[in-house]
């Protein structure tokens, strides 16, 4: 008997070996390649040290930048290495409502609230503003968290061919829907195009329904300051427009959050189950998250130059 053969998976997950071997054959399985400590491991940032990254999401380098390190490391030593709880028990702290204000008023919003990663955000608003009865409009490009809002949500989803603000307002205007969002990425990750926000948001309003944009890669790169696509669109707290982000990209960090009107948050604060159900995000996060905003806000010139 070979190892292969004494690791073959047996009884109900039999299946596993012949999945992943046809898996195999079309070139489609994954593996996961530990990588060493960071040659800048020792303090810098970006710059600093001899690895070229082109395949990472710190897209500003404020992942290693030594003020954001110290800033993790402090909140650690000050609130310890978790959150204890979910948001609602003993997971909130000063900290996460320092840095829910602060993102509000750098993306232009009137409140934020903070989610454990952006995929949580995307599942928690969406599954929070839509149900059986609903449609939601979605980009056919859109993320995987955002494919999976939309299943969680159990409205009807309608897949609009990428970027196209027509098959949007077919959709919309097919009627039939008690509610109806539109959601699209900002900017999406595997092409590097941009949404027209503009004429989704015309698009939107002249139907009664919301925009949900996904930040994800135009929070710190997009618009003065990196506000983001929607803050240099002039869209940036509309009462139609919502919007989602994550602090691990050019954050460099690890979170999530969900931006809009006050009422939004407080909606999903009752009602978003995977903000309501999960452990709060780690203070470390939290700090870090604060000082890379601060370096975004005393440095505008580090989004102008992506």
């Amino acid at each position: 008997m070979t190892v292969d053969d004494a690791c073959a998976p047996s009884g109900p997950l039999a299946w596993l070996a012949d999945h992943a071997q046809a898996r195999r054959a079309a070139g489609l399985r994954r593996e996961l390649r530990p990588r060493g400590a960071d040659p800048r491991a020792e303090g810098g940032h970006r710059g600093d040290g001899v690895r070229v990254d082109l395949a990472g999401n710190d897209y500003l380098g404020l992942g290693r930048h030594p003020v954001v390190v110290e800033a993790a490391v402090r909140a650690t030593r000050e609130w310890g290495a978790g959150a204890t709880g979910s948001r609602l028990v003993t997971g909130s702290t000063t900290l996460h409502a320092e840095l829910e204000n602060a993102l509000a008023a750098h993306m232009g919003f009137a409140a934020a609230l903070v989610f454990s990663s952006g995929y949580t955000a995307n599942l928690g608003v969406l599954t929070a503003l839509v149900g059986p009865g609903d449609l939601i409009v979605s980009d056919a490009l859109n993320h995987a968290s955002i494919v999976d809002a939309c299943r969680l949500s159990r409205a009807q989803v309608v897949i609009a061919a990428h970027g196209d603000v027509g098959a949007v307002a077919a959709a919309l205007g097919a009627g039939g829907w008690r509610r109806a969002i539109v959601v699209t990425e900002s900017v999406f990750s595997a092409d590097g195009d941009a949404a027209d926000l503009t004429a989704l948001h015309a698009t939107a309003r002249a139907h009664g329904a919301l925009l949900v944009v996904d930040e994800a890669h135009g929070l710190g790169v997009v618009g003065p300051g990196g506000g983001g696509a929607l803050h240099a669109a002039g869209l940036a707290g509309a009462p139609d427009v919502v919007a989602t982000a994550t602090l691990s990209k050019a954050l460099g960090g690890l979170g999530g959050a969900v931006l809009g009107p006050a009422a939004l948050r407080d909606h999903l604060v009752d009602t978003a189950r995977s903000f309501i159900f999960d452990t709060g995000l780690a203070p470390a996060n939290v700090g870090a998250a604060l000082a890379a905003l601060a370096q975004l806000r005393a440095h505008p010139e580090l989004a102008a130059a992506v």
